[in-house]
């Protein structure tokens, strides 16, 4: 896992995913964050972590689309959310950002693995209250 810290955008999967958002037209950012939500929601078998480190980072971007959402000052977060920037997302997303967040941090995820077994599960679980607190979850 190449984390560096417990925020959703420190760690190489979700900073380069956060990248293709960057790099993304406006009209393509919903379908971007829909499959990378979708991915880890509907996995029925062993979460790999790189699924799991974006489909977080894609909670953190619906997160942050809602009123009073966290801001994210990482600054590998995608610009729009450094920026300011506000992001129009369809309300269905909400729903599949938790079920994809229950999904990460459930049984049979190498995320919930990893982080359990260098001591810092705690840490990063609280690093995504805010998220889930946003999504009404």
């Amino acid at each position: 896992m190449g984390a560096w810290a417990t925020g959703p955008f420190e760690n190489d999967d979700a900073a380069g995913w956060a990248g293709e958002l960057n790099d993304a037209e406006p009209a393509e950012l919903h379908r971007l964050i829909r499959a990378a939500l979708a991915e880890a929601a509907d996995e029925a078998d062993y979460l790999r972590v790189a699924v799991a480190e974006v489909a977080v980072a894609a909670a953190a971007v619906v997160a942050a689309a809602q009123p009073d959402g966290p801001e994210f000052g990482s600054g590998f977060a995608p610009m729009f959310l450094q920026d300011g920037d506000g992001l129009t997302l369809p309300e269905d997303l909400v729903p599949l950002a938790l079920r994809a967040l229950d999904r990460v941090v459930a049984d049979e995820s190498e995320w919930s693995e990893l982080w359990h077994d260098c001591g810092d599960l705690d840490a990063v679980l609280s690093a995504l209250t805010p998220v889930r607190e946003a999504l009404g979850g």
